[in-house]
């Protein structure tokens, strides 16, 4: 078997309020977020190039999703430099909750906010 190029392919992060969870993920990537609905469920379409390998998740409300700080750790694609990103969690209404961090020097960095639904993300970057 072949091994896949990613080890993630899609990605969702519950919500509780679309709303204010857009504004906040709009505000980090700097980028106006594509929304979906599908039936009574919401989709806001984080960004990525999936023309160049890039893999991609959705911020989503709805009766199945179910917010909370115990879901699925997520490592958002924060290059060039995580610290980018960081920068704009405090201003829209997150929390960070460890600043940037080496983790090797092969690995580099990563980090961890506290969006505005409660969720625990964290973020890698190479530089």
């Amino acid at each position: 078997m072949e091994h896949p190029i990613h080890a993630i392919n899609w990605f969702e992060i519950p919500v509780h309020d679309f709303k204010r969870a857009k504004t906040f993920y709009s505000t980090l990537y700097a980028y106006e977020m594509k929304v979906m609905e599908l039936g009574p469920e919401k989709m806001g379409i984080l960004p990525s190039d999936p023309e160049q390998g890039g893999i991609s998740g959705a911020i989503v409300s709805g009766k199945d999703y179910r917010p909370n700080a115990d879901g699925v750790k997520v490592y958002l694609n924060g290059d060039p430099d995580l610290n980018i990103i960081l920068n704009r969690v405090e201003a829209a209404g997150g929390k960070v909750v460890q600043k940037k961090t080496q983790i090797t020097p092969e690995i580099r960095y990563m980090a961890v906010f506290e969006d505005t639904e409660g969720k625990i993300i964290s973020l890698h970057s190479h530089a």
